[in-house]
């Protein structure tokens, strides 16, 4: 091996020029196979903040009117939710982690001589496990606040903006439809595209907000679980739900079910073909530097064939010639393939973050695009550069360990 390394670089050294040209080739394939498959890295780990900003093994469910006739009721009932389907859902799915009720309203919310409409929520204190809120100032409501039906509130970023602008809003009062409410904690800004109003927002216990509006029917109910089979999970809430409301289990109108992790698993197949076809891209690419070094080694067989002729005189086998050339392929791609790698990663941290989401969204820097190049993104280049240096050095050194020792001295 080392006898093989020592020939390998000194045919390299003797066209350096050459040499230099075709490794810049190689080097420019890999880099580019690196960066594609790190941008399909980028991409996925993207859509994945993105989902994660709102909670990925989450349901919600809302209710609505039957399509199907069931249970000698007429299509078009409304259903209506009540803590007993939470009840119920509790005692029959152990797979469920946190679960929450939810009554909110549009309510008029006044700090001072300021006043506006938010969207104010009654929920459990778990909602802040459930909805993957983050808080940024004092705390979240608790069971305590729950069981004392205590008039404490929770504002988003952007209702705590309208409301204080750059003042300290925790222990301040502000009064919610004219009840009084004390300001215990601020939430971190989520992201948020177009209109939607998701840090524009109050939260309070859900005992509490039963003086705000009638909590008998609940809009809708929120939990998150701990299964992956969650679509059968979704089958199972309608079969437990439907003879309590009397409507048909695959009636997909009377209850509504928002799955996030049906949009994740979407997501992950975009991103699994994409991350396969950028590989396909870079291969191809690659392929191009392959074939430019396949044509510089069968130029340096045939510069070289009185050297071949020579050496086969003196007793080198097919084999040995074989190994020769194909060493100095696998040589010139490697060094290639480091020098490619570097800039891959010199253009990576050139770059930085790709502004996608955060040109359409609000907060929304973390679902950007970076190029990840990881540990699998180089595991599979190379394995992609080991193929193309392989089958690019393996038809010249074919033909160089072939040739006739008798021809190839002759050769001129």
């Amino acid at each position: 091996m080392h006898d093989l390394l020592r020939e390998a670089y000194a045919a390299m050294k003797h066209n350096r020029r050459r040499t230099a040209l075709t490794m810049l080739g190689m080097a420019w394939g890999i880099a580019t196979v690196v960066m594609l498959l790190a941008y399909g890295d980028g991409f996925g780990q993207a859509c994945a903040n993105i989902f994660a900003n709102f909670g990925t093994k989450m349901m919600i469910l809302v209710p609505g009117r039957t399509s199907m006739q069931a249970g000698g009721q007429k299509a078009g009932v409304q259903v209506r939710l009540t803590m007993e389907d939470l009840d119920t859902l509790t005692a029959n799915l152990p797979q469920i982690s946190h679960i929450t009720p939810e009554a909110g309203k549009q309510a008029n919310v006044q700090y001072d001589t300021r006043t506006y409409t938010f969207f104010v929520s009654g929920e459990y204190p778990n909602a802040l496990a459930i909805r993957a809120l983050t808080v940024d100032q004092g705390r979240f409501y608790n069971l305590e606040d729950q069981m004392q039906r205590a008039h404490v509130v929770v504002l988003g970023s952007e209702a705590k903006e309208k409301l204080f602008s750059g003042r300290n809003a925790l222990h301040e009062r502000v009064r919610i439809d004219g009840i009084s409410f004390e300001v215990i904690g601020v939430l971190a800004p989520k992201m948020q595209a177009g209109d939607d109003n998701i840090n524009r927002v109050g939260y309070v216990p859900f005992t509490t907000m039963s003086d705000l509006k009638d909590t008998h029917y609940l809009d809708t109910i929120w939990f998150n679980y701990e299964t992956p089979e969650y679509l059968r999970l979704e089958q199972s809430v309608r079969y437990i739900l439907a003879p309590q409301h009397k409507f048909d289990p695959k009636d997909r109108r009377a209850l509504l079910i928002f799955n996030l992790m049906e949009q994740v698993h979407q997501f992950q197949m975009i991103t699994l073909g994409l991350k396969v076809l950028l590989a396909f891209i870079g291969t191809l690419t690659l392929g191009i530097g392959g074939v430019g070094l396949m044509n510089i080694m069968l130029v340096s067989v045939t510069q070289r064939t009185r050297e071949i002729g020579l050496e086969k005189s003196l007793g080198a086998r097919r084999r040995d010639i074989f190994l020769q050339f194909l060493a100095e392929a696998l040589t010139i791609t490697f060094i290639g393939g480091i020098l490619g790698v570097l800039l891959a990663y010199a253009v990576s941290f050139s770059v930085g973050r790709l502004p996608v989401y955060s040109v359409i969204a609000k907060h929304a820097e973390a679902g950007d695009i970076r190029l990840m190049i990881n540990f699998g993104t180089l595991v599979v280049a190379t394995v992609i550069l080991g193929v193309v240096g392989l089958v690019s050095g393996m038809l010249p050194a074919i033909r160089a360990s072939r040739l006739d020792p008798i021809e190839a001295l002759r050769y001129e």
